[in-house]
């Protein structure tokens, strides 16, 4: 592509072929193939970059807050298990389903009392 711009800058064809210069036009294609270039530039690096955000998101998994055990592949182990294996990978927070019930059922039983609580106090209150 060098060539082909130097050759056309400095008209090359008319020193070495006389005065009789061939047509040759390489200004441009030489500007199609840079267009070209730019644009496959900026899709690659585009898609270069999502591509490794995805890799980076795809690389946590999900610990329980409250028993700590971990979701991988579908399963949930204890932290220690998953541990020993050897894994390196980051972790964030989730909710295994086993604590998910446990913990509504503790907010269930927590708007009971609450709710309990309160018809004794109007009760109290009324009598």
């Amino acid at each position: 592509m060098t060539i082909c711009y130097l050759d056309e800058l400095l008209k090359l064809p008319t020193l070495l072929f006389s005065e009789n210069p061939f047509a040759f036009l390489f200004r441009r294609s030489t500007l199609d193939i840079l267009l070209v270039l730019a644009v496959w530039l900026l899709v690659s690096t585009s898609t270069r970059r999502i591509l490794e955000r995805i890799r980076y998101l795809e690389k946590f998994m999900r610990v329980c807050a409250w028993c700590r055990q971990i979701n991988f592949k579908g399963e949930w182990m204890p932290l220690e298990e998953f541990m020993r294996q050897g894994f390196d990978t980051p972790t964030t927070h989730g909710i295994c389903p086993c604590c998910l019930e446990k913990q509504q059922a503790a907010v269930a039983r927590a708007k009971a009392a609450r709710k309990a609580a309160a018809e004794q106090k109007d009760t109290a209150a009324t009598a």
